[in-house]
């Protein structure tokens, strides 16, 4: 790890896991943003270097690499718990195995940098923020291990946060659709991407600034009394398919 940047006097440690791209990318430079020494863990460096964020090689799957970080850090405020994702495979393309993979990356792997970190964020009185997903609270055809590991994510969240409390608050963003770099490729090019933002109440898909936004609130003295919450992230949501099927684009009243 880059011991090169101090920590600034007074201020806090903040540790993104998965930070170097995307979502994970957007969250560690709004915390830079704060003046807070911000670091990212991942398996692979950034492809471009983040201004104002170190980063450190970390697997989180190794139980002991993640002891060994944490038992290292001198001081930690705020654990985000952003590393995640999995692949589309319908359930019967993959055996057990394969699937257990998805739930082990998105939700044992955050419940081990939570339990190797609370030591530090019990003596800071800090706070772990995790990065859930629409796709634990509704049908995930093509990433049922997924959807259900964050909705797993999402009960252990709340418990943490009761379990912690008062020493350390736990709360979870709920994210929806997010334009990162990889958003044209996943949904086929640019007008794919303007298509499924069409779908969107609010117009637009959510920028990685926007996620970072909210977990620099979520994990600010504003935010000192929400622990064991689930803030939504999606623009609105989805709009209810029965509306498009329907003649008219309203349910009837009786």
């Amino acid at each position: 790890m880059d011991n090169s940047h101090a920590p600034r006097p007074g201020g806090r440690t903040v540790l993104v896991t998965g930070g170097t791209r995307g979502v994970g990318a957007g969250i560690a430079r709004a915390f830079a943003e704060t003046g807070a020494r911000v670091l990212v863990c991942a398996r692979r460096p950034p492809e471009q270097p983040l201004p104002g964020v170190e980063f450190a090689p970390l697997d989180l799957r190794v139980r002991a690499d993640v002891d060994a970080f944490f038992g290292a850090l001198p001081r930690l405020d705020v654990l985000v718990n952003n590393a995640g994702g999995g692949p589309y495979r319908p359930l019967a393309e993959g055996d057990a195995e394969r699937h257990a993979r998805v739930v082990e990356l998105n939700l044992l792997a955050p419940l081990t940098a939570s339990l190797a970190a609370y030591p530090l964020l019990k003596r800071a009185r800090g706070s772990v923020v995790m990065i859930g997903s629409v796709s634990g609270s509704r049908p995930s055809p093509g990433t049922a291990a997924y959807g259900a590991a964050k909705a797993g994510l999402e009960n252990l969240a709340r418990t943490m946060a009761v379990e912690w409390a008062p020493d350390v608050r736990v709360n979870t963003l709920v994210v929806g659709m997010v334009r990162t770099e990889r958003a044209a490729a996943h949904y086929g090019d640019e007008s794919g991407v303007a298509a499924v933002a069409r779908t969107v109440p609010l117009g637009r898909l959510a920028e990685p600034a926007d996620i970072g936004a909210a977990a620099v609130f979520l994990a600010s003295a504003e935010a000192a009394y929400i622990s064991g919450a689930s803030l939504l992230l999606h623009g609105g949501g989805e709009r209810p398919a029965f509306l498009s099927a329907s003649p008219v684009n309203h349910p009837q009243r009786s």
